[in-house]
């Protein structure tokens, strides 16, 4: 058997840590707008995990995310047509849309929005 690449390691250690209900951690994303009412359990979305790999301006501008919690509509048809997850979610950046239970990982019930607050501390509001 061939050793496994250090991203298969990452992508595994990843699925098992999604692979139950999750409770969601401090910077995380809750999307749970829709996802209850459409029958599957909230998204909870590692914002500083995407964070520390890529610039904010990748998914802010180049993928269209508008930075206010609750203001952006993603349906899983967007996702499946490479629009905002979608463009990497696509199984060759990082796995796809039919692995719905690594992204709708959260506990039924938990409120949309971020997990620990959404202010700055800095000059302005997102």
């Amino acid at each position: 058997m061939m050793p496994l690449a250090p991203l298969q390691v990452a992508v595994l250690l990843l699925g098992a840590l999604f692979s139950s209900s999750a409770a969601a951690e401090y910077g995380d994303v809750v999307l749970n707008l829709k996802s209850e009412r459409e029958g599957v359990r909230p998204v909870i979305f590692p914002h500083w995990f995407h964070r520390i790999r890529y610039r904010c301006k990748v998914c802010h501008s180049e993928l269209g995310f508008r930075m206010r919690a609750g203001a952006n509509v993603v349906t899983m048809a967007d996702i499946i047509d490479g629009r905002f997850c979608g463009m990497c979610h696509n199984g060759q950046v990082a796995w796809s849309a039919d692995r719905c239970d690594l992204c709708h990982s959260g506990k039924r019930g938990l409120q949309a929005g971020i997990i620990g607050g959404a202010e700055t501390k800095g000059p302005g509001r997102w």
